[in-house]
């Protein structure tokens, strides 16, 4: 099955990808079939996920899959939330994103946070049942970076119980335990009884 994925993100398609590929399904990104990337105007994941699978399937006729996921840090009340990628402003620069995350935590003792992914699936633009599955994961913010894998905050992201970043675990293990592997389960799982 022949899927458009609502990203350009090269390393979000091989996470995506090493899942998927398996069952059959071949993702390719809209910016291989001349779509530009849908706005993201919304404040929930699950809406700016719907809008851009939505967007890509009506470009090009094909099913589309989308996902909306960011940081969600508990000392900032949820944020940077929806506006993870550009949390630093534009360019967008996982760098730069990863200072100013530091910065204004500074010494702050509250460093829980949670990655949070959202996955639609649409058959068509005008799907009335996208189907629609999220997952989260729990960590905190270390106070500097550790590991050279993943992309984003995975660098700062330390999860306690395997007391490694996400930057610090071997792709497979971190598909199989983060929120976006976390949701692509659930949406495969969901996908296979509609059948």
């Amino acid at each position: 099955m022949k899927l458009v994925l609502a990203s350009n993100n090269a390393k979000k398609l091989g996470e995506l990808d090493a899942i998927l590929a398996p069952l059959g399904w071949e993702l390719v990104p809209q910016g291989q079939l001349g779509v530009a990337e849908a706005d993201e105007p919304h404040c929930t994941f699950v809406e700016n996920a719907l809008a851009k699978a939505r967007h890509a399937s009506r470009m090009t006729g094909l099913p589309a899959l989308a996902d909306d996921s960011g940081l969600c840090v508990d000392a900032f009340g949820g944020a940077p939330g929806v506006y993870s990628a550009r949390f630093a402003g534009d360019p967008r620069s996982d760098a730069r994103n990863n200072r100013k995350l530091l910065a204004e935590l500074g010494d702050s003792c509250q460093r829980s946070a949670r990655f949070v992914a959202v996955i639609v699936f649409v058959r068509h633009a005008d799907d009335p049942q996208p189907i629609i599955a999220e997952g989260e994961w729990a960590g905190e913010i270390l106070r500097e970076e550790r590991g050279s894998d993943g992309f984003g905050y995975d660098p700062l992201f330390y999860v306690r119980e395997l007391d490694r970043t996400a930057a610090e675990l071997e792709a497979s293990e971190k598909n199989r335990r983060s929120h976006r592997g976390q949701a692509l389960a659930r949406l495969v799982e969901r996908l296979q009884n509609r059948r």
